[in-house]
Formats: C-alpha cells, structure tokens, sequence
C-alpha cells in the first residue's frame, strides 16, 4: 500500500525571463502557470536565456485526497547590484491562496503543481539578477 503522507518536490523553479524598464514608470511581467509572459506599464520583454517559466511543484498523494494550499501572496526579490523587487505568487493551475484541488488518480500518485507570479519593477530599477524564495504549505486533507 502506498503511504498516506504527502510529499511535494520543487521541479523547476518560476522564472520571468529577461526584461529592461524602457521608461521612469516601471510596471510589470506577469508569468502564467502556463508559462505565458506578458508586460505592463514601460516593461519590455526579450528572447534569449534565461527564458519565462513557472514554478512546478510535483505533489505525491494517495489518490481520492484533497490538497490546500496556502501561501503567502507576496515575496521580496534581492538584487545582485542591489534594489529589491516585488513578486506577487499565483495564480496556480489549481486556483488562489487557500485553494483545494484533489489528487490526479493515476499509478504514480503525482500531481502537478504550476505556479506562476507578477514581479512589480519600479522605474529606478537597479538592472542586474534578482533572487528570492516564496514558500507555499501544502495540507493533506
């Protein structure tokens, strides 16, 4: 018999891609859990690596159960020259902060979980590589 405990792995971390603020007003780069990417405001979007991608989360449950998730909303993103930024978690593939979506009823017990986010950039953005962790909680139900 499988085990009735949850375990969740990080699979590929969210991503936004390469950007450059193209004016003082900032905006915004929102990544999907689809992995679309799209920008607000005097944000404009390149190709090339490092490429947009959300965050997948592998959860593996008995089939039949139920999962909540709860996240914080928001996280900060430090720079590497310096400044901070924003990021706004979600939505995910299965719904908002607080969410509940049942487990895949598959061999394999695995779920997939794909996050996305909008990191807000403000005009004065210092350029550089930005990093940061969110931390979302995953209850068996």
């Amino acid at each position: 018999m499988p085990t009735r405990s949850i375990e969740v792995n990080a699979t590929q971390s969210l991503q936004f891609g390469t950007f450059v603020v193209t004016g003082g007003a900032g905006g915004s780069v929102l990544v999907g859990w689809d992995g679309s990417r799209t920008a607000t405001g005097s944000i404009a979007v390149l190709g090339g690596a490092p490429y947009a991608q959300p965050a997948i989360f592998e959860v593996k449950l008995l089939q039949g159960r139920n999962v909540h998730l709860d996240f914080s909303p928001t996280s900060t993103l430090t720079g590497s020259n310096g400044g901070s930024l924003t990021l706004n978690i979600g939505p995910t593939e299965k719904g908002i902060n607080g969410a509940y979506f049942p487990t895949n009823n598959n061999r394999d017990f695995t779920t997939l979980l794909r996050v996305g986010g909008t990191l807000d950039i403000p005009g004065a953005a210092i350029p550089g590589t930005y990093t940061g962790t969110f931390f979302i909680t995953f209850n068996q139900e």
